[in-house]
């Protein structure tokens, strides 16, 4: 009867171990499975993950020219006319556009990235827009439709 006390590996399912330096005797004596000669034969003897057999190093190979700013502002762009559109069609309820509006209304798809408004588009409704960074044209437009336009 089959216990978990009492089970075993299948037959030939586990090899030994070779085991390696142990003399003559093991049949991995002498050189230990190494070799005669060359670098992996010494003692100590590793290669760095990347070597490539001597050949330039892809390190060294790619090149390597441009900058890439890490202070870089990456905004999330909503235009004037997306705006409009949600007002026209009802499904705006508030008068205070923000980042939560703006998610709620599936234009933006984070609120811990900054957002900028540009003026791409007509913007008839009286809205009070709060966004991180407006273009010149946007707050034209909206101030021009009775809105205001507020940089958090």
């Amino acid at each position: 009867m089959d216990r978990l006390s009492n089970l075993k590996y299948a037959v030939g399912s586990r090899k030994n171990p070779k085991r390696i330096g142990r003399g003559e005797g093991s049949g991995h004596g002498g050189t230990a499975t190494k070799g005669m000669n060359g670098q992996l034969s010494r003692s100590g003897a590793r290669k760095k993950r990347w070597f490539e057999g001597g050949q330039m190093p892809l390190q060294r190979r790619i090149p390597k020219f441009g900058f890439t700013n890490i202070f870089k502002v990456y905004y999330q762009i909503v235009n004037v006319d997306l705006i409009e559109k949600l007002a026209v069609s009802k499904k705006l309820t508030e008068t205070i556009i923000n980042l939560e509006t703006l998610k709620k209304h599936g234009l933006i798809s984070s609120t811990k990235t900054p957002v900028k408004l540009l003026g791409n588009g007509e913007l008839k409704t009286k809205l009070k827009i709060q966004v991180n960074a407006f273009s010149q044209t946007a707050k034209d437009k909206v101030e021009a439709a009775g809105g205001t336009i507020e940089k958090i």
